[in-house]
């Protein structure tokens, strides 16, 4: 099969979307495109790399939204039916509502919409699916009642991106997750998949509910359950 996979900016489900990506990728040509927003996740996750060595060559192509400009031009290739299957996951609650509301801007709903055109199957693995609590786990993060204010940080001295500010936070968007500061630190002051709990809004799971009434959509609750489903 030929595949496009999209992702999006969302943490949650971010890994398991990558898992899965790699399997999938062993068997079928697949064309990874990456919003704005899921490129900075994807390297604060440490995810970045592996997702980027699973493409490579034609219509195994990484396609970023910062490379394609305002056209996108890559999802013409949608709308020409020249994919068997589009999987956007992990799906924000942000891009949901465009999808929704036929709001075409970015590379991801763009895709969407001319997968559509294209009458390509569309599966989409929405990270609000249910009101709710959820667990989800965070990139790394600077546990500041455990930091003793080193004088030199060691954890600072050993990030490679100098995103560090010792003894207040560690800036996301030029982590890469490397966890390198992690094994510095003596104090154990750096955490990384730290689990929290955050409650899903009405409004976007009643936008994933209309998911359901677009032609040649299917929500998938979890990324393990796309295998199933194309």
């Amino acid at each position: 099969m030929r595949i496009a996979w999209a992702f999006t900016g969302a943490g949650h489900l971010l890994l398991e979307s990558v898992e899965e990506l790699e399997k999938m990728a062993k068997k079928h040509e697949i064309t990874v495109m990456l919003s704005r927003a899921s490129e900075e996740v994807l390297k604060m996750y440490g995810l970045y790399e592996r997702v980027a060595n699973v493409t490579g060559g034609y219509y195994r192509e990484m396609a970023l939204e910062s490379d394609q400009e305002f056209s996108f031009p890559i999802t013409g290739r949608l709308s020409m039916g020249r994919y068997d299957l589009l999987i956007v996951s992990p799906t924000t609650s942000n891009t949901i509502a465009k999808i929704v509301n036929g709001i075409a801007d970015t590379l991801v709903t763009n895709a969407v919409a001319q997968a559509g055109k294209g009458k390509i199957k569309t599966l989409i693995v929405p990270v609000d699916m249910e009101v709710g609590d959820i667990e989800t786990v965070l990139p790394s993060k600077l546990e500041l009642e455990s930091c003793e204010n080193c004088e030199p940080c060691q954890a600072a001295a050993a990030c490679p991106q100098d995103a560090i500010i010792p003894g207040t936070e560690i800036k996301l968007l030029k982590c890469i997750g490397c966890g390198n500061c992690q094994g510095a630190c003596p104090f154990n002051a750096v955490s990384e998949g730290k689990i929290i709990t955050i409650r899903m809004r009405e409004l976007d799971v009643e936008n994933t509910h209309k998911l359901v009434h677009l032609e040649g959509v299917s929500i998938i609750k979890h990324p393990e359950d796309i295998k199933s489903h194309n």
